[in-house]
Formats: C-alpha cells, sequence, structure tokens
C-alpha cells in the first residue's frame, strides 16, 4: 500500500464525518460549514487522484467544485441574513 492510497483513505473518512454532520447538523450555518469543508476535502481527492492516476483534467473538477461550493456559500450567507439576491 502507498502512501498516496493511506491519504485518499484518510481523506475519505474525514468526507463521512462531513457528511455525518451535514445530515446532522444543529443549525443551518452548522451545514454549510460541514459543506465548505466537504469541498475542500473534495478537491482533496480530486488532488490525491491526479496525483496518483496523472491526469490532469481531474483537478480541474475539483477547482470546478470549489467555484461552485463558493458561489453556494455566498448566496446562503446572503439568505441568512435576509438579503435579496438580487441586490
Amino acid at each position: 500500500m502507498e502512501l498516496i492510497d493511506i491519504f485518499l483513505y484518510i481523506i475519505t473518512g474525514l468526507s463521512f464525518f462531513c457528511l455525518f454532520r451535514i445530515v446532522r447538523g444543529p443549525t443551518i450555518a452548522d451545514r454549510m460549514v460541514a459543506i465548505d469543508i466537504f469541498g475542500i476535502l473534495v478537491v482533496g481527492i480530486c488532488a490525491v487522484f491526479t496525483i496518483k492516476t496523472g491526469r490532469g483534467f481531474i483537478i480541474d473538477i475539483g477547482l470546478a467544485w470549489m467555484i461552485l461550493s463558493f458561489i453556494g456559500t455566498l448566496a446562503l450567507a446572503k439568505y441568512l441574513t435576509g438579503v435579496k439576491l438580487d441586490e
């Protein structure tokens, strides 16, 4: 077993903890933080797969995921503060 495989197992295990917090989070803000952390872990998984397979397009998928996650975070923050999304 290579070190890359160990990293992949660790990141996958941490992803399950984040999914648990997303489902059982007591508040919307806690769930949103867990979703942000999950997005970071997905980018980490994409980075590990890129190193393992040598295919560069996988990291592009991770970057697109982070951009969409950031936009979603901004939209939820505006929603939680009560500001309309078109302002």
